[in-house]
């Protein structure tokens, strides 16, 4: 923690709020503010029953990242070479000015389409993330097709259930097993071990986890059950079979409630643990005591999260993990079903934050995964319309997160790319921006947030000035409004005033309550979260043999990727990238304890427990490589190379290998991060980006 901030008097108040970062979780906090520009300790919400008083460490830390020095605070203006890292402190006016002369510019020259604002969920904010959505749409600018995360995940779940919604997760705690599939909350999302470690002391409840290293979930479960990368739909059949075979499958349910169960009951009697064991990579006798615990405990709850859809044919997997809590009728019982995410219980009206009343449909929405094709020019992404040529980047780093970097890198430093990043620090994509702006962070401005996995609507109100001349995303994007002629009735609002009137108008009360309840809790009854009265199809159906084209997601930027090929019915879809001779192993690059994507990694303490970046590679196969422990080793595919040092551990199967974490390229030896190594090619049928799909050739450097 910042020196200053230890030694300050004790604080003064206590100020409640809610974390914005992007985790399911969304944290109801408590923050020690110990002046009007200073914060201390944060802490969970001890009254908040999700997040339970528990928060990860590095939020806890958050004064380290608030108060460190190296922070924006002034506007600055590129004076050197594009990524030099040569700028000159600026007015805002001037740097504002400057913007909108050059968006307005490229827009008399191409057309409105040739700007592209893009960003992330560096914030997860409603007013603070979506607004500049309101630009784009008054101003007819190209539209953003958020891609990089969700899409495989979610259309997956959807796909079954038809609305993206489940149990309440707090039911975790009420559950016989608790199977966490694809997720790490160990590193990730705390709660999810709150709650099914609650079970486990209370009931006795074993507690089930699915992941393709031994990380510290798998560590901490009673049955791990360890798969290669992109198989979890094999494994899903597999179970599924055993449930049939040995008499768990719930007929009743199976009968009032399923689309096609003697279609699946036939299909799945082929892939048996023998058959998945064969592509999994995990043994006969896990499988069969996996689906054992499934099948003699209904009060089953699978907690599915998005590691494993981000696979070439991760929608699919999703989806077929789905299904197991279908079969056995688990959703039935508290404390059983399936979930993975609450986005579908809040019913916003977004039309004052997003601008959604201003939408265009005719124009073009650009995909957020092939930034590096885009960028580069490539004409089956620019949809027949103009180049980008102007850019405002908010809440993300895409010169290090985005996928298949070698093209990321060369379309950002083309001379006739003009790019604004309003940032908190130094990014790698803020020294690749001509202008680069300072933003303001959570505890500095009044937002409005969602929990994904939970069931909160949060109130983050602005707890302590800005530092410098920090402004936020709302203030830059309602100026720089005024000055290109954009209109709509968001950019003449406070964030007060759009949080209050987007409560009332969405049928959540108001700014008022709000801030007296601290949250609201909008999780369902029962009946409705367990579709006990059917599903959200029109027929009442959960799908196992869903109609993909038709699958209740966003359907707007049509359908990606080899979709004519998915599987009818839950199964094992080998579109991903299998090794092969000439590239052996499988790379994931998988969250780590202390980074989120690439926020955090920028404060001391992060870095401390991190290190540097490092490769996870099984013993055997070091050896095979004559590699040993810290060695540095080369990592290659068609895409790129990329160097980094190896730590041995036998917690990964032979042929797979995981990098933890997003380090900033420059902590990499020769400046390419990891994803260089990750490809941008769409995930079938709605779009996203592989970041857990890669083959590799490895050598030693």
């Amino acid at each position: 923690m910042n020196q200053t901030v230890r030694k300050l008097a004790k604080p003064v108040r206590i100020g409640a709020s809610a974390c914005p970062h992007d985790c399911p979780s969304t944290c109801a906090l408590e923050i020690d503010v110990i002046d009007d520009n200073t914060i201390g300790r944060v802490r969970g919400a001890d009254e908040g029953t999700y997040t339970s008083g528990v928060i990860c460490a590095k939020v806890a830390r958050y004064a380290e990242r608030a108060h460190h020095p190296d922070r924006l605070m002034k506007p600055l203006r590129r004076v050197g070479p594009k990524g030099s890292g040569e700028y000159a402190p600026i007015s805002w006016d001037d740097a504002l000015d400057i913007v909108a002369e050059k968006f307005l510019a490229a827009e008399a020259r191409y057309g409105a389409e040739t700007v592209w604002p893009y960003y992330y969920a560096g914030t997860m904010g409603l007013v603070m993330r979506d607004g500049i959505n309101r630009l784009t749409h008054a101003k007819k600018y190209s539209r953003f097709f958020s891609t990089i995360c969700v899409n495989p995940a979610w259309s997956g779940f959807i796909a079954g259930t038809g609305k993206l919604a489940g149990p309440d997760p707090r039911e975790m705690a009420k559950s016989d097993v608790v199977v966490i599939w694809g997720t790490n909350p160990v590193n990730t999302q705390v709660n999810v071990m709150t709650h099914a470690a609650r079970a486990r002391k209370e009931r006795g409840a074993k507690i089930v986890a699915v992941d393709i290293y031994m990380n510290g979930t798998m560590q901490a479960a009673d049955l791990p059950v360890l798969v290669r990368p992109g198989t979890d739909g094999a494994l899903a059949c597999a179970v599924m079979h055993c449930l049939f075979r040995d008499g768990h499958a719930d007929w009743e349910f199976l009968r009032e409630f399923t689309d096609a169960p003697d279609e699946l009951a036939a299909h799945v009697k082929s892939r048996d643990p023998q058959w998945a064991s064969q592509i999994t990579g995990c043994d006969v006798e896990t499988i069969e005591a996996f689906a054992k615990l499934v099948g003699e405990n209904k009060r089953t709850f699978f907690r599915l999260g998005y590691g494993f859809a981000r696979q070439r044919n991760g929608a699919v997997n999703m989806h077929a993990a789905s299904c197991i809590a279908a079969v056995t009728g688990a959703w039935k019982l508290e404390g059983g079903g399936a979930f993975h995410n609450n986005g579908a219980i809040y019913h916003w009206d977004k039309s004052l934050t997003e601008g959604h009343d201003a939408i265009d449909q005719s124009v073009r929405q650009l995909d957020q995964s092939r930034i590096g094709a885009i960028l580069c020019g490539e004409e089956d992404v620019l949809m027949g319309g103009p180049p980008v040529t102007a850019m405002l980047i908010q809440n993300t780093n895409p010169a290090t997160v985005a996928p298949d970097q070698t093209k990321v890198r060369r379309g950002f430093a083309r001379d006739d790319l003009f790019v604004c990043v309003h940032e908190q620090f130094m990014t790698e994509t803020a020294r690749i921006a001509d202008i680069v702006l300072p933003a303001t962070m959570f505890v500095e401005h009044d937002d409005l947030y969602q929990t994904g996995g939970a069931q909160n609507i949060l109130l983050g109100p602005k707890l302590i000035n800005a530092p410098g001349e920090c402004r936020s995303n709302h203030d830059v994007i309602c100026a720089l409004a005024k000055r290109l002629g954009a209109e709509h009735r968001g950019f003449t609002m406070s964030p007060r005033e759009l949080i209050n009137e987007t409560l009332q108008i969405s049928q959540w009360g108001s700014l008022a309550e709000l801030e007296a309840k601290r949250w609201v809790d909008a999780q369902p009854d029962f009946d409705t979260a367990h579709y006990t009265k059917g599903f959200a199809y029109p027929d009442g159906k959960f799908r196992f043999k869903p109609d993909w084209p038709t699958v209740p997601f966003n359907r707007s930027a049509g359908l990606h990727g080899p979709h004519a090929s998915v599987p009818k019915l839950p199964d094992h879809w080998p579109v991903i990238e299998e090794a092969t001779e000439e590239f052996p192993f499988r790379l994931a690059t998988s969250p780590s304890r202390s980074f989120l994507n690439t926020t955090f990694n920028e404060t001391p303490s992060s870095i401390a427990r991190e290190k540097r970046p490092m490769l996870m590679i099984n013993p055997a196969d070091a050896a095979n490589l004559a590699v040993a422990e810290g060695d540095l080793i080369v990592l290659n595919n068609p895409r790129g190379e990329v160097r980094i040092h190896a730590t041995l551990f036998d917690g990964v199967r032979r042929g797979v290998v995981i990098a933890e974490s997003i380090w900033p390229n420059d902590s990499f030896v020769d400046g390419k991060g990891i994803n260089t190594l990750t490809g941008a090619d769409a995930i079938a049928p709605f779009g996203g980006a592989a970041f857990h799909d890669n083959r590799v050739a490895i050598r030693k450097a």
